[in-house]
């Protein structure tokens, strides 16, 4: 059930369990409350580089975790602005408090964000009741 899992309001979710908050043209980007419980405890992060620009589809962060070593996909196309550097010493942050302090990276959107193709808080839940469902 979706209940257990934090999925706020006022968040753009992706099927690879990654949230996106927008604010003008910048938008900060993280691993669901879902995703980071799945991955379980997260014991490393590779963050991109300040300045950096990135497509949509490319590998953003490399993140570790007892579990396994996932790839972060961009869900936008831009260039990153900021870093959450926080991370490198304590990337349990984004398993403690992945809407807040365990954000990755913000980016300077390249162009206007299509949300088509992107979920809120709703979708995204019904998403992840289906995924429980069928495992």
């Amino acid at each position: 059930m979706s209940g257990e899992y934090q999925i706020p309001e006022g968040y753009y979710y992706v099927r690879d369990h990654i949230w996106i908050k927008v604010d003008n043209n910048v938008v900060t980007i993280g691993i669901t409350d879902y995703g980071q419980k799945k991955l379980r405890d997260i014991i490393h992060i590779e963050l991109p580089s300040i300045g950096q620009s990135i497509e949509e589809g490319e590998t953003l962060a490399v993140v570790e975790s007892i579990k396994a070593s996932v790839e972060i996909h961009s869900p936008v196309a831009g260039r990153i602005v900021k870093v959450n550097s926080k991370l490198m010493d304590h990337p349990e942050l984004i398993n403690e408090d992945p809407y807040g302090s365990g954000w990755i990276v913000k980016i300077e959107l390249a162009e206007e964000l299509r949300t088509e193709d992107l979920m809120e808080a709703d979708e995204y839940s019904k998403y992840i009741e289906d995924l429980e469902e069928s495992v």
